[in-house]
């Protein structure tokens, strides 16, 4: 499973965690400008914003898991098993096919307004990328620096939340995750106070007991909550390094190690890399499982009016600074 952050201070950042039990060898990709997008059931679009993200790189075809536009537009895809429905195509629609659908939005868009008029348009529609790589279930967050939205492809239809909270993780729907933090009102990152009984001489013995109750498991629900609450009351500095490391923080929050999430035949659920942009300078920082050490890559220093595709291996072996 998956959880994505949009993250203000005094530049905007958005970035995700990749929780699966294998890789596909993604790298950081930029798609510069002239690039051209070839789409299966609407008009291609040789030009278009520039964006760098995570992505397989098929057949020459940027498969983006997460990515931003050098407008600061933001989105990321994260599991959404049995609950994704793509229909058949229809007709008077952009008959959009799901893996196309992080470059036709960040190809075409500069806010998360402008992606509002094209999802009133958008039918995202029952089209494999090819046999061997099929559909996956997904569901997408869309971000700018002032808002954030959620988008699902499901049975009744394409619907698109508000995102107040700027976090989504996986199951169930968005509507259900939000209504779930009704639950959750009474914690706090101050001490507590004895609602309990009065009469009873009860203390706070430790710290972070306004918080009693938050998840701590690997669900996707309980991950919601928790980056949810991690998120909201986060403190950051507004210089570029504490704001990078604060938003990987929050993101470490939730991360997965393996052994916890057995998966079958001695396969377990890891975070294969977590994520942090800075959408405004158009900066990708991550991290993967194997490498704690961020790494950095700036769109800005590659062509961006190039037409083909700048890819960077991503440093998987840990790096590790010895002081003696």
């Amino acid at each position: 499973m998956c959880t994505a952050v949009s993250l203000k201070t005094k530049d905007h950042y958005f970035g995700r965690n990749l929780d699966l039990e294998y890789s596909y060898h993604e790298t950081v990709t930029v798609t510069p400008r002239n690039f051209p997008f070839h789409f299966r059931k609407v008009g291609d679009l040789p030009n278009h914003y520039a964006m760098i993200g995570m992505a397989y790189v098929e057949d020459n075809y940027p498969l983006y898991y997460d990515a931003t536009n050098e407008k600061g537009l933001s989105m990321a895809g994260l599991n959404f098993p049995e609950n994704a429905y793509y229909p058949s195509c229809v007709e008077g629609k952009d008959n959009v096919a799901p893996f196309e659908f992080i470059p036709w939005i960040l190809g075409k868009c500069a806010t998360v307004k402008e992606a509002r008029e094209l999802l009133a348009k958008i039918n995202l529609c029952d089209v494999n990328y090819s046999e061997r790589l099929p559909l996956s279930p997904l569901h997408w967050i869309i971000s700018d620096k002032e808002e954030s939205i959620t988008v699902e492809s499901v049975k009744e239809g394409l619907k698109v939340y508000d995102n107040p909270v700027g976090v989504m993780t996986n199951n169930p729907t968005f509507d259900i995750q939000l209504f779930n933090l009704n639950n959750y009102m009474s914690l706090s990152t101050e001490p507590p106070v004895n609602n309990f009984c009065k009469s009873l001489d009860l203390k706070t013995y430790s710290r972070g007991m306004g918080a009693l109750g938050l998840p701590g498991d690997l669900s996707s629900m309980s991950r919601f909550v928790k980056v949810a609450f991690t998120k909201m009351n986060s403190v950051s500095g507004t210089s570029e390094d504490e704001s990078v490391g604060q938003f990987f923080h929050i993101l470490t929050s939730v991360e997965q190690q393996r052994g916890c999430v057995h998966m079958g035949e001695g396969k377990y659920e890891i975070t294969i890399y977590s994520s942090c942009c800075n959408t405004d300078k158009g900066i990708y920082y991550y991290t993967t499982y194997g490498n704690r050490q961020i790494t950095a890559v700036d769109m800005h220093k590659t062509d961006l009016d190039a037409n083909i595709l700048t890819s960077y291996d991503l440093i998987t072996e840990e790096q590790i600074k010895r002081q003696n």
